[in-house]
Order: C-alpha cells, then sequence, then structure tokens
C-alpha cells in the first residue's frame, strides 16, 4: 500500500536542503496521509485518515499542538 508515494516536505523546512524535518505523502488508494522522519525514511511511518490528517492540521494552525522545546 506504500509502495509508489511521492513524499514532500514543506518549504518552511529550509528549502527541501535539510534533513530536518517530516514527510508526507498522500495516497489515493486508501485516502490517507503518511509521515515519517526525513532524517529515517527507512524507520517507519504514520498513517493518518483523511480526518485524523484534517484534524492534525487544525489544530497546528489553532496552536493547539506545536513546536515545544526539551525542557518546555
Amino acid at each position: 500500500m506504500t509502495e509508489g508515494l511521492i513524499w514532500r516536505k514543506s518549504s518552511y523546512s529550509g528549502g527541501g536542503t535539510t534533513n530536518d524535518c517530516v514527510e508526507v505523502a498522500f495516497a489515493l488508494s486508501d485516502e490517507a496521509t503518511y509521515m515519517r522522519d526525513s532524517k529515517d525514511p527507512d524507520g517507519g511511518m504514520i498513517k493518518l485518515p483523511a480526518a485524523g490528517w484534517t484534524g492534525l492540521l487544525q489544530a497546528v494552525s489553532e496552536g493547539t499542538i506545536g513546536h515545544t522545546t526539551p525542557n518546555g
């Protein structure tokens, strides 16, 4: 199901020149969004259904979740 996914990363991650970000791929076959760590692309991925992806984007844009510091 994940074969043939086209991974992309946000332009906010340094214009694609760094590997310090999350990559996403959208699969039409199962209407899901896949996420992985660009530093470890073979290390596994998270699969979110369409509603989960929408909820994640909404939470980030509302500031419900976001960047934290290790001690914060």
